[in-house]
């Protein structure tokens, strides 16, 4: 069984015990949350613009960044230009949670991401009442209805979807679906090799429409330069800012080297 999969048995054990909760009071909280911001829109500015992402550990790479301060990340993205913010929201694998969402977009005025395994409906309703402007849905873990009706859901409430794939098989969903922001993961979630190039050649494959976000394996200010040459205009970029002692000061590193 491979890490992607071990991490979807995971989901569903989430999925059964969030089912198991009140849902009447999840959708009203869902309901009551504060209004999105606009995550797509931010992305549309002119420009190369990035998702900065929070994490403090990943399976590959183990505890990125200890101590851990969500907040104080957050500002130091939001000072340095960031688009927008991803937040990692799993516990088992990547020592994530909703309340280091809910803490990340209080401490700034720029959309959220929740970035998790989002597997069913449920999920969906859960992101909204922490407070996510957007959710990603990944095409390898969902087959192409549940994808729909995830996107769908996630609409109705107001939030963005950045439809991620990595394997070409999945481009028939991303192609049915037609979304407004496609995410090209760098990074195979089953063996977990990195390479940039991937997002290249996915893109001339991808809806002509959608906004196209390169993510994983993004750390010089040539792998920026690189990519918009290819039509890409937005990059997630998490482990190299992590790493960083000061994540603000690697971000603006990353683009103004490379205006």
């Amino acid at each position: 069984m491979s890490i992607l999969d071990q991490i979807v048995e995971t989901k569903r054990r989430e999925v059964a015990a969030l089912a198991a909760s009140d849902i009447q009071a999840l959708e009203r909280a869902a309901r009551l949350a504060p209004p999105t911001r606009g995550f797509l829109a931010q992305l549309k500015r002119p420009g190369m613009q990035v998702i900065a992402e929070i994490k403090k550990a990943s399976p590959s790479a183990g505890v990125l960044r200890d101590p851990f301060d969500p907040a104080a990340i957050a500002l130091s993205y939001a000072s340095a230009g960031a688009a927008c913010l991803s937040v990692l929201t799993d516990i088992d694998y990547f020592q994530g949670s909703l309340a280091n969402l809910r803490t990340a977009r209080n401490a700034v005025n720029i959309p959220v991401l929740r970035k998790d395994f989002l597997i069913d409906p449920l999920q969906v309703i859960e992101s909204r009442a922490a407070g996510a402007d957007a959710i990603l849905l990944i095409a390898e873990i969902l087959d192409s209805e549940s994808l729909k009706q995830m996107h769908e859901l996630a609409q109705s409430f107001g939030m963005d979807v950045l439809v991620e794939m990595h394997d070409v098989a999945s481009l028939e969903k991303i192609k049915t679906l037609n979304p407004p922001l496609a995410g090209v993961n760098n990074r195979d979630l089953n063996t977990f090799v990195t390479r940039l190039d991937h997002s290249l050649e996915m893109r001339p494959h991808l809806p002509a429409g959608a906004l196209v976000v390169s993510e994983s394996g993004i750390s010089e200010p040539s792998d920026i330069t690189k990519l918009m040459a290819g039509g890409i205009k937005a990059v997630l970029v998490g482990e190299t800012f992590m790493r960083a002692p000061d994540p603000g000061a690697r971000l603006s590193c990353l683009l103004g080297q490379s205006a």
